[in-house]
């Protein structure tokens, strides 16, 4: 064989590899996008079930839902269901939400905003933790009670608890505090036996140090708030 057709027979073959290589690449590219697609679609049908269930879905204590509102950032919190049902949002105060559905109460909280804008403002709601299922405490003499812990912590929201646990022991469940935590007015929200609310206040450093006289003990229903501390607190 010429040296001549020696070269054009390795150039034909370097061709045709690169004919394949690049026939390669593209079925990749098509199975690339192909699988692109797929995932968009499954994407695209989880929201939508997501959108439908909690469209139907029917707000109850315990939960915890998430308010964002487009014109005031300050306003974005989450807000915990109490045991009455009832939420409370900030620039408006409590208003009633079990029963209700997202968008039912996300209407209500835009009407009762809206006097304290100069345009109607854009809320957005959703559930962001649904409150803890309850179980059965039968043959287990009632050892779990329900409390509530709401504001600036880790962890907001309805918590069962066993009977005999101290404020400071909730507060560790919820995760901490935040860095905007009030802990010098940490307010525990009870109601007593003729269904009339008391708030107690404490400081948490003195909790700590044991400088208060006794450790507070939770009861069922109990609602532990953790405000948001002021500028210069």
């Amino acid at each position: 064989m010429s040296e001549f057709a020696g070269k054009s027979l390795l150039a034909l073959l370097e061709v045709g590899t690169l004919s394949i290589n690049l026939q390669r690449k593209r079925r990749e590219m098509k199975l690339k996008r192909l699988a692109l697609m797929i995932a968009a679609s499954l994407l695209l049908v989880m929201q939508s079930e997501a959108v439908i269930a909690q469209s139907a879905y029917r707000i109850q204590p315990g939960d915890v839902l998430q308010l964002d509102v487009l014109q005031d950032s300050s306003l974005n919190q989450k807000l915990l269901v109490l045991p009455d049902g009832t939420v409370n949002v900030p620039m408006v105060g409590t208003i009633s939400a079990a029963g209700q559905t997202v968008e039912e109460l996300r209407a209500a909280m835009t009407k009762d905003l809206s006097p304290s804008f100069s345009v109607k403002p854009t809320v957005y709601l959703s559930v962001a933790a649904l409150a803890p299922k309850q179980v059965s405490t039968v043959g287990a003499a009632g050892r779990q009670i329900p409390i509530y812990i709401m504001g600036e912590v880790t962890k907001p929201g309805q918590a069962d608890v066993s009977r005999g646990t101290t404020l400071i022991q909730a507060l560790a469940i919820s995760g901490g505090f935040t860095n905007f935590a009030a802990k010098t007015r940490i307010e525990l929200v009870r109601q007593d036996s003729a269904g009339h609310q008391q708030v107690y206040t404490f400081n948490f450093e003195n909790m700590l140090s044991g400088t208060q006289s006794s450790p507070v003990v939770l009861k069922p229903g109990d609602v532990i708030i953790v405000p948001q501390r002021n500028l210069f607190e």
